[in-house]
């Protein structure tokens, strides 16, 4: 049974509708009917938050601002940005700049970084601005120096929902930078126009060493190369907890985008090898590399991705020889753009093959979508072993001063220790094991047998269409 519905096309009341039938099924009518009361539940809840929103703004008092006299900028800066508690003056940029020095490591590159253009420009912290003073203009306020920065980030994800922080879950890596920015009154205005971009979006428990955000911060407005900036990295590092470090900075011009400048993306995930034939992983890992359409290879996401097809680079599977323990393996993957979840099911996919549940050949039938148009239902690879480990860009230098350097590596160090005295506690937990009588497995529950992947149910997928057709009738067009 299907059913002809008709939606209005934009062309406005008067000037004619344009009818476009589309056939539903009666499968597809229940989850319409399904989509439609989630949307309606979500425009009940953003009601209710605009209500309460609009409830503060009633009672926010902050146009009621007192006029100030002209300030300079000097005064302004050895002063800080309006009133703050001591413990902020003790983050303050003037102390940082005073205790930390840019060794000949900043020098060395200030040839190169004059042919970016680095954008520094005055800019002022009075909310009703927000863009920075028209030459020849004097505003009567704190008027500060900014610069465009790349920052370079690691973190362990183990406890954060995820890099970005627009999902309404906390603590994400993204809220903890800008508390952090915040506090040490390194950004000036808000978010929005401190033009911020990220490089890469990790899941809940996924980790980086090489994250990249890029965003205006203030500056001491020198050139590079004839002043000494702000260590933005040790000024940082003092706020953020110890799961967040910044490890450098580089001053880029107005046009870069930590996003869309990104030449390549490398992952690694770290595993244990197991009884897995490593071998016939490595061969079937070959076959991801090129231009494919990776759409039974993530989890789908039809309102915002219509392109599926991703270039992979490089695949990689190889002993970690950071560890004495040969049975550590780590799979290293370049590419210059990933899709939601794409490494993970590639992992997943792999692992199933290293056991012996499938051919290699299976990953030919996932990347053709004429015989596969449809994703076979299976788990993802676990997040806590993946790793984004460097994002690569044409001619950023991220600077990292001596000092910053070597307290990096005491906190790194530390941290490392910690971990080694909870693996000796495990590992003491399990040789206590061995003084406890072991009782019949024969009741023992069987493990299920492995379903094959072009046997199992297909995912549900939905058209672009189809939801473009239900955000029209949830806005009532």
């Amino acid at each position: 049974m299907t059913t002809n519905i008709g939606c209005d096309c934009g062309l406005g009341r008067g000037q004619g509708t344009l009818f476009c039938p589309v056939e539903v099924s009666s499968t597809e009518k229940n989850l319409l009917a399904e989509l439609r009361y989630q949307l309606n539940s979500l425009k009940m809840r953003l009601e209710r938050e605009n209500d309460r929103l609009m409830s503060r703004i009633s009672r926010c008092q902050c146009s009621e601002a007192k006029e100030e006299e002209p300030v300079a900028y000097s005064s302004a800066k050895s002063e800080g940005i309006c009133q703050s508690t001591q413990q902020d003056n003790e983050l303050s940029i003037s102390e940082a700049n005073t205790n930390t020095s840019h060794s000949n490591d900043q020098s060395e590159v200030s040839s190169k970084e004059h042919k970016h253009s680095v954008h520094v420009e005055t800019f002022s912290n009075c909310p009703s601005l927000e863009q920075a003073k028209p030459p020849g203009q004097c505003i009567a306020t704190h008027e500060y120096a900014r610069r465009y920065v790349a920052l370079k980030i690691t973190y362990f994800g183990q406890r954060f929902h995820g890099f970005a922080s627009e999902a309404q879950m906390e603590p994400t890596v993204e809220s903890e930078i800008f508390k952090a920015l915040e506090r040490t009154k390194l950004l000036i205005g808000t978010r929005k126009n401190s033009h911020y971009s990220r490089c890469g979006r990790t899941d809940k428990g996924v980790s980086a060493t090489g994250q990249v955000i890029s965003l205006y911060l203030r500056s001491n407005g020198k050139e590079i190369g004839r002043g000494e900036e702000i260590n933005y990295a040790m000024v940082l590092n003092r706020v953020l907890p110890k799961d967040i470090r910044v490890i450098g900075s580089a001053p880029i011009s107005s046009e870069f985008s930590a996003r869309f400048s990104c030449l390549r993306r490398e992952y690694m995930y770290f595993f244990w090898r197991g009884t897995m034939d490593i071998s016939v992983m490595q061969k079937a890992a070959q076959k991801f590399i090129g231009e494919h359409d990776f759409r039974n290879f993530c989890k789908m996401d039809a309102l915002n991705v219509n392109n599926y097809r991703r270039h992979i680079t490089e695949f990689a599977i190889s002993p970690c020889n950071k560890s004495n323990d040969d049975n550590l393996w780590a799979i290293t993957i370049k590419g210059s753009a990933f899709l939601w979840h794409q490494v993970r099911c590639m992992v997943s996919v792999l692992f199933m093959i290293g056991e012996g549940f499938e051919s290699p050949d299976i990953i030919d039938f996932l990347l053709d979508i004429n015989k596969t148009p449809r994703k076979p239902q299976y788990n993802m690879a676990p997040e806590l072993p993946l790793m984004l480990h460097c994002c690569e860009f044409q001619d950023v230098n991220f600077i990292c001063s001596p000092d910053t350097r070597r307290n990096l590596q005491e906190h790194f160090t530390n941290e490392l220790r910690n971990y080694l005295l909870q693996a000796a506690i495990m590992e003491e937990a399990l040789y206590c094991l061995q003084s406890v009588e072991e009782t019949s497995m024969e009741n023992r529950k069987k493990k299920k047998g492995h379903i094959s992947l072009m046997l199992r149910p297909t995912e549900r997928y939905f058209s672009r269409n189809l939801f473009q057709k239900l955000i029209f009738e949830w806005r009532g067009i």
